[in-house]
């Protein structure tokens, strides 16, 4: 746990802007005091929902890809803390635990060159010790009887929630991932593009399903991959919502039966999502309100057991709007 720095009151008042006559989120979240024995608190705690940041965007860089998702918890805590506290948001039944600290990771990367093969070949080497650190935190929420709900970093991070939820369940955890991509690229040293091919691999994936493939990004490897294990089913968001040859009710419902026969992680990839600044932004993708309805159907589901919202990559102008997009997500699931 030495990576992770507790969510505190100086935080939570620097953050929180009281109005007279009402009642903030931020007001009514419980947080910890103690950074030792992180199960016990948490076991001991009632809560039903875990808030963990990953600043980070290590392992977007290592895939070649835009970096700038370090920045979205700091955009959503701005915002979550600030909508009100009412019957529909349950603040008093969510623990904001705080974030991991990856400094120096950031660090170590902001002075590598991405043309540099060796420069790729070190920053997918500090991927491998962001895996640990995530999954360690995961396991412990899980373990705890609580459900994590993730924010910001790249994708590399369904890696780490994947082996965490696993190892706490003692099973293989299923996956459903709202996603412009598969990220299942070959292991080839970790990053964004590979968390679940790697979690397949090391058997902490069972049924994973991917959701809104887009047939432009994804090589014809991948679907050949994808295509030849019984364990992994796909739709793609042209057959959707282009082609409309695919119903949408209908495909969330051959989803929902590919892996709600154990308990699942829900992925939100804010990639699929319609021009949100992003580390891949699509000008063509799902609605907000389609991704929120998404959620909300499989957020109902009693075996939901995390969520994880990442790739936001806001920017000083976007900040608020992404910080908006994701706590209307958190809240989503939370009031399941």
């Amino acid at each position: 746990m030495d990576k992770l720095v507790l969510f505190n009151n100086t935080i939570l008042n620097k953050l929180l802007n009281k109005r007279s006559g009402e009642s903030k989120f931020g007001q009514h979240v419980q947080i910890l005091t103690s950074i030792s024995n992180i199960y016990e608190q948490l076991k001991n705690l009632d809560v039903s929902h875990v808030i963990l940041g990953l600043p980070e965007d290590v392992g977007v860089f290592a895939n070649l890809g835009k970096t700038g998702t370090s920045k979205a918890w700091q955009a959503t805590l701005k915002i979550l803390l600030n909508i009100q506290s009412n019957q529909f948001t349950k603040a008093n039944k969510v623990l904001i635990l705080g974030h991991l600290d990856f400094s120096d990771e950031l660090l170590q990367v902001s002075k590598l060159n991405s043309s540099k093969k060796k420069d790729i070949l070190k920053a997918r080497k500090l991927v491998e010790g962001i895996d640990v650190s995530v999954s360690n935190i995961v396991h412990q929420i899980v373990l705890a009887g609580k459900k994590p709900i993730i924010i910001g970093g790249g994708h590399n991070n369904a890696y780490g929630n994947i082996k965490g939820a696993s190892l706490a369940l003692n099973k293989p955890i299923n996956v459903i991932n709202f996603d412009a991509h598969s990220d299942f690229r070959p292991e080839e040293g970790r990053h964004s593009g590979n968390g679940f091919s790697y979690a397949f691999a090391e058997g902490f994936l069972g049924n994973y399903f991917v959701f809104g493939l887009h047939e432009n990004y994804t090589s014809d490897k991948i679907f050949k991959t994808l295509d030849k294990s019984k364990n992994i089913k796909y739709n793609t968001f042209e057959a959707l919502e282009i082609r409309k040859e695919l119903k949408y009710k209908l495909e969330l419902e051959i989803a929902l039966k590919h892996i709600s026969d154990n308990e699942f992680g829900i992925e939100i990839d804010c990639d699929a999502i319609q021009n949100i600044p992003s580390s891949a932004m699509t000008p063509s993708g799902f609605s907000v309100n389609k991704t929120r309805n998404f959620l909300n159907y499989f957020a109902k589901h009693k075996n939901a057991t995390y969520l994880h919202i990442c790739e936001a990559a806001p920017t000083k102008k976007t900040a608020n709007q992404v910080g908006k997009l994701i706590t209307y997500l958190i809240t989503d699931f939370i009031k399941q």
